[in-house]
């Protein structure tokens, strides 16, 4: 202790003798400034509009995880609504079944060959595979499929026009008899009575879009398809009933589901230029009067992306595809007299799901920015809040509470355990997306056609 004492004191005169001897002054710890920077009235200002618009989208973020919440308490605790899912016996409608192709040599024949398992009449169900412009053995496919059952596939050949499902559906649409059309992508396995569970709320004469519920049929193949397996449970299982619950706005998704013509031919028929035709519809029927119905327990069976850059192009399609349609019809719905005002709000907040990605992203960038220009006390307050708001938004169509709560409704408590790892997808989610919404705004700026992307499939090719 003698000799740390005589160290110390050593030190001190050491430092004396340098304050006497040169241009520096030691200053007191207590002396120091708090502040390295002052900002000035300018500065000041801007720190002010940074922290304003950072507060501003914390109440948004705020809105949607209190959106996930109620509807995943609705899922778990309030009566579920399946209105017409035990109609079995009926005067069934002429539909036709279009199958969307391209390029499907993989998967093709695992779809024609469940329509034709079917339980729907025979006699009233027109099977139309729609090949549009494939370069594979897709067209060879269909037509030997069409001669060995003769009067109940109808091929649809497409060599030309605009590319795009959207557009090829279209053209598709004069091969249609009947009121009802049901369509697929080639990749789904429809189970043996989903074409009754599908058709049945067409009996009710204001429905004029249906959706079923769709599950990926290789999660198995690596941690992607599980954090996807994930990702549709949440946004079906739970997200899409609550809303069927509460009356509010489900969703077509364009496959697994069904619309009536003459409601389609009503609100101005198949669009064509754009890249979400279903949610495109969908927000043109409710726009016009006509109910979309969720059946939860009507369940087809998908493929899923299987490689990051698969995945990354397809979340970059939907959303450029849904945010085109909430610029075309935002601001109508948002003002429309023939909806209700919760209808109204779940549609927008719906509709606006794919332009959060860049604002959590701007929301990130303001609150870094603030930081090092030594706004902390502006953010002390935010704190809690911002938490929630990271916390809430995690996941591209669900919450961490709707993904939880449907992977326990589904009985299979194990996946629960791959939870965390939606963090990946969600951050990957946001800068794909972000780069989505930069592409559309440049699309619209320079006039550019809009490009259909194809989605990769996997399976391996029928021995039929």
């Amino acid at each position: 202790m003698d000799r740390l004492t005589e160290t110390w004191h050593q030190v001190s005169l050491g430092l004396d003798h340098l304050a006497e001897h040169s241009e520096w002054t030691l200053i007191p710890a207590s002396a120091a400034p708090t502040s390295i920077w002052q900002p000035g009235p300018l500065a000041h200002s801007v720190l002010m509009l940074m922290a304003s618009v950072l507060f501003g989208i914390i109440l948004v973020m705020c809105v949607y995880a209190l959106r996930h919440g109620l509807l995943t308490l609705n899922r778990l605790l309030a009566p579920q609504r399946h209105p017409y899912l035990d109609i079995d016996q009926a005067p069934w409608p002429q539909i036709t079944v279009f199958i969307a192709a391209h390029n499907e040599e993989l998967v093709i024949a695992g779809c024609l060959g469940a329509l034709l398992n079917s339980n729907y009449p025979p006699e009233r169900l027109k099977i139309v595979p729609v090949n549009d412009r494939s370069r594979d053995r897709t067209q060879a496919i269909i037509d030997d499929w069409a001669a060995r059952h003769p009067g109940r596939i109808t091929p649809f050949h497409r060599s030309g026009g605009k590319a795009g499902k959207a557009a090829a559906l279209k053209d598709a649409l004069v091969h249609a008899e009947g009121d009802i059309v049901i369509i697929f992508d080639a990749d789904y396995v429809p189970g043996r009575g989903l074409l009754k569970q599908l058709v049945a709320p067409f009996f009710d004469p204001e429905v004029g879009a249906v959706m079923g519920r769709v599950v990926p049929v290789n999660t198995g193949a690596n941690l992607l398809t599980r954090m996807l397996d994930l990702e549709r449970a949440g946004g079906y299982q739970v997200d899409q009933q609550a809303r069927m619950n509460l009356r509010l706005v489900p969703q077509y998704g364009g496959t697994v589901g069904g619309v009536r013509l003459s409601a389609v031919t009503a609100v101005g028929g198949w669009h064509d230029d754009t890249l979400a035709e279903d949610t495109d519809i969908t927000y043109r029927l409710l726009l016009n009067g006509w109910k979309t119905i969720y059946t939860n327990r009507s369940e087809c069976y998908e493929e899923v992306p299987e490689d990051w850059p698969v995945r990354i192009r397809q979340v970059r399609r939907w959303a450029k595809g849904h945010n085109q349609v909430l610029l075309r019809y935002g601001y109508a719905f948002a003002v429309s007299p023939f909806l209700s005002w919760r209808e109204r709000l779940d549609g927008l907040l719906l509709l606006c799901v794919f332009a959060l990605p860049p604002l959590l992203l701007l929301g990130w960038l303001l609150a870094i920015g603030l930081y090092f220009f030594n706004a902390g006390t502006l953010l002390t307050q935010l704190i809690s809040v911002f938490a929630l708001m990271a916390y809430g938004t995690l996941g591209n169509f669900a919450a961490f509470y709707e993904i939880a709560i449907a992977v326990l409704l589904d009985g299979n408590r194990r996946r629960l355990r791959l939870l965390p790892f939606s963090l990946l997808g969600f951050v990957i989610s946001l800068f794909a997306i972000t780069a989505s919404v930069g592409s559309l705004l440049a699309d619209r700026l320079l006039r550019r056609s809009l490009v259909w992307e194809k989605t990769v499939r996997y399976r391996k090719p029928s021995l039929e």
